[in-house]
C-alpha cells in the first residue's frame, strides 16, 4: 500500500526536478553554499511537485483509465479513495511551501506558488484537455523548480532567473512533444489535443527541431551576460548541436516513434549536463553600469 502512496507522487518526475533546482542553486551560489538553505530548498520543491502531481492523479483519473500507461494508477482502479488521496496532496503542498517560504524566503516559496498553480490549476483542470497550447503554457511549471533554487539563493528575480525561466521553459518544449508522438495513441484514445493529435505528427516534429534550436540559442546567453563561462558555452553547444544532428539525421526514416525515443532520450541527457554544467562553470556578472553612476564617475571640468 505504501508503494502505491509513493507511486502517485510520480518519483521519476520529483527525482528529475531535484537536479534542475540544484542547478539553479549552484548557478546562483556561485561556489557559496549554504547547506541548510540548499537542503530546505531541495526538499521544498520535491515535496511542492509531488503535491502537484498528487493533484494531477486525481484530476486525471477519469482519463487515465484510456491510455495504457497509466490504466494500472492507484486512483483508477480504486485501490486508493480520492478522498486520501487529497489529503495527502494538501499535507504535502503545505509542508513543503511552508519549508520555502521560512527556510528561503517568500520569493522562493511565491515562484513555487506560480508553478503550482500553472500545473494543477491552468494545466491540469483546463489546457490539457482543451488547447493545444496546453504544453507551451505547463512548461512554466516544468522551468520553476531551477528558478526556485535560484531565487532561494539570489532572493530577487533578475536577469539570471529571467534566462533560468527561459531555457528550461525551451528544453520542455521538444521534451514534451517527442513524448506526444510516441504515446500518439494513448493521448488520442483519451482525447487529449496535444499537437501531435490535433494538428498532426508532421507539425510535431517541425516544431520539436524549432524547439530544439530555440533552446540552444537561449542556453547560450547565460555566458554572454557573464553568469556561466566558457566551459559551460562550449559544452551546451556540443549537447545542442548533438541533439539537433539527431533529429535532422533521423527526421525521415519513417519510424516517428522510435525517432521521438531517441530525442527524448536525448533531452534526459541534454537537461541533466545543463544543471551540472552551470552549478559548475558559474560566473559573477558584471555590474551594471546606470546612467547616474557615470555622471558621478566623469571628472569636473571648470
Amino acid at each position: 500500500m505504501l508503494k502505491r502512496y509513493l507511486l502517485l507522487t510520480k518519483p521519476g518526475i520529483v527525482f528529475g526536478n531535484l537536479i534542475s533546482v540544484t542547478g539553479g542553486f549552484f548557478l546562483a551560489s556561485r561556489g557559496s553554499i549554504d547547506l541548510v538553505l540548499f537542503f530546505a530548498t531541495v526538499i521544498g520543491v520535491s515535496l511542492v511537485v509531488a503535491s502537484g502531481c498528487v493533484f494531477n492523479n486525481v484530476i486525471d483519473r477519469d482519463i487515465d483509465e484510456y491510455m495504457a500507461r497509466t490504466q494500472k494508477r492507484a486512483l483508477v482502479e480504486g485501490t486508493i479513495d480520492v478522498r486520501s488521496a487529497l489529503i495527502m496532496a494538501c499535507l504535502l503542498g503545505t509542508a513543503g511551501f511552508l519549508l520555502l517560504l521560512i527556510i528561503a524566503n517568500p520569493l522562493a516559496a511565491g515562484v513555487a506558488l506560480f508553478g503550482f498553480a500553472i500545473y494543477v490549476g491552468a494545466y491540469s483542470l483546463w489546457l490539457k484537455r482543451h488547447s493545444v497550447h496546453g504544453t507551451l503554457i505547463g512548461s512554466l511549471s516544468g522551468a520553476a523548480p531551477p528558478v526556485i533554487g535560484y531565487c532561494a539563493v539570489s532572493n530577487e528575480f533578475d536577469l539570471g532567473a529571467l534566462l533560468v525561466l527561459l531555457i528550461f521553459s525551451l528544453w520542455q518544449m521538444p521534451h514534451s512533444y517527442a513524448i506526444a508522438i510516441f504515446r500518439l495513441e494513448d493521448y488520442r484514445a483519451a482525447s487529449i489535443p496535444v499537437l501531435s493529435v490535433a494538428k498532426g505528427v508532421a507539425s510535431a516534429k517541425r516544431q520539436t527541431v524549432a524547439y530544439i534550436v530555440a533552446f540552444g540559442v537561449a542556453a547560450t546567453l547565460l555566458t554572454f551576460t557573464g553568469y556561466t563561462g566558457y566551459v559551460y558555452l562550449v559544452v551546451m553547444i556540443v549537447m545542442t548541436l548533438y541533439w539537433l544532428y539527431i533529429a535532422i539525421a533521423r527526421y525521415g526514416q519513417g519510424d516517428d516513434s522510435r525517432w521521438a525515443r531517441q530525442l527524448f532520450g536525448i533531452s534526459i541527457l541534454v537537461v541533466t549536463v545543463l544543471s551540472a554544467v552551470m552549478a559548475i562553470d558559474y560566473q559573477t556578472p558584471a555590474p551594471q553600469v546606470t546612467a547616474t553612476q557615470l555622471d558621478l564617475a566623469a571628472p569636473l571640468h571648470v
